[in-house]
């Protein structure tokens, strides 16, 4: 089954809108738009030179993040990836605070030093934004070990990771030990079915990727990644059954992106009339229009939220605009530790002197 069959199969079990509490809905809505406006912003920014480096916009996603991140607790732990603005935000991070940091200003969360794919918050237990592939998910292994030895009961881990970095050593090593050990890591890994320019289907023999996590033992679950209230039951289910066997699972998101890999992409590897078959399941249309069927949400409610979200994204840019830039004689500071003069070693017990004999 190609991958647009697969999402076609997927999209055949709609969840039911009325089964859910209209501020719920409405909550998703808005998580959505204030992930996709941000984005969009980023991108004109980016194209005005007032962002620069690396830029992976989450534009197509925004399903995954929203529907994963409220089931989260406080006290768990999020890593996620280089894509990782829309999870930042609706983890708490402010966006203010989230815009700073792509401007390269010390008022950023990782006071201008990382840029967008760098983002880290400790307050809020998020721990990157990590650039290198599959690089977060050792991260995972290593926190849901700590929390585990410490203890810190009942607290999980959730790792993003794409699905390019289960061409990685790391993936399965980190799969294998999460399982040896029972952590409790919740593996979220977001199909877009494009690792930069390369298709899931040119690198990988097996394009189901619940089975090779199954082959460590992990359960797993594939879900339309593009339809938020089917990721929030799934991510619902499986958060707590990490939380309650203390235990690695494995879900599988089955989610395309909008835009070019990076705002450095000539995007030759794919055509233009699939995108657009895409966009046709994209998660924030296809969500408020059954809102709107089942009489939960009329255009202007929807208009209000646009506006509120936009509103939010302006006041992020002025912050970053009024931020300040790192003094110069500070640029070395986190690099090296501060010299420290070695301790006189403690004196030997009597009679246990050495020396000349």
């Amino acid at each position: 089954m190609n991958p647009e069959e697969r999402i076609a199969e997927l999209s055949r079990f709609t969840t039911d809108v009325t089964r859910y509490e209209r501020e719920f809905c409405l909550a998703r809505v808005r998580d959505m738009v204030r992930i996709r406006r941000l984005e969009e912003r980023c991108a004109e920014l980016y194209g005005e030179g007032k962002i620069r480096g690396f830029l992976h916009l989450y534009i197509g996603e925004e399903a995954v993040a929203a529907g994963v991140m409220p089931n989260l607790l406080p006290q768990d732990n999020v890593v996620a990836t280089y894509r990782e603005h829309g999870q930042a935000l609706l983890r708490g991070v402010r966006m203010g605070s989230i815009m700073a940091e792509m401007y390269g200003k010390v008022e950023g969360c990782s006071r201008g030093r990382g840029g967008s794919m760098h983002l880290f918050d400790a307050a809020t237990r998020f721990y990157g934004g990590n650039a290198i592939v599959g690089g977060g998910l050792p991260l995972a292994v290593g926190m849901a070990l700590a929390d585990k030895l410490k203890p810190r009961p009942n607290c999980v881990t959730a790792c993003f990771f794409g699905e390019g970095a289960v061409a990685e050593g790391a993936f399965h090593e980190s799969l294998n030990l999460a399982a040896l050990w029972k952590l409790p890591v919740l593996f979220i890994c977001e199909n877009n079915l494009y690792a930069m320019g390369t298709a899931l289907a040119r690198s990988e023999a097996q394009i189901d990727l619940t089975k090779k996590a199954a082959s460590y033992g992990l359960p797993t679950a594939h879900i339309n990644g593009m339809n938020v209230l089917a990721v929030h039951e799934a991510a619902k289910d499986a958060v707590a059954q990490v939380r309650a066997m203390q235990a690695p699972f494995f879900l599988e998101l089955h989610t395309y992106r909008f835009r070019a890999h990076s705002m450095f992409d000539a995007e030759l590897y794919r055509d233009k009339a699939e995108v657009e078959r895409w966009k046709q399941h994209g998660p924030i249309h296809t969500f408020t229009e059954r809102l709107k069927s089942a009489g939960m949400m009329s255009e202007e409610q929807f208009q209000a939220i646009d506006r509120e979200a936009m509103a939010e994204v302006d006041a992020a840019v002025r912050f970053a605009e009024a931020g300040s830039w790192e003094p110069v004689e500070e640029l070395a500071r986190d690099v090296c530790t501060p010299a420290v003069a070695p301790s006189p070693p403690a004196p030997l017990p009597r009679g246990e002197r050495g020396g000349p004999r």
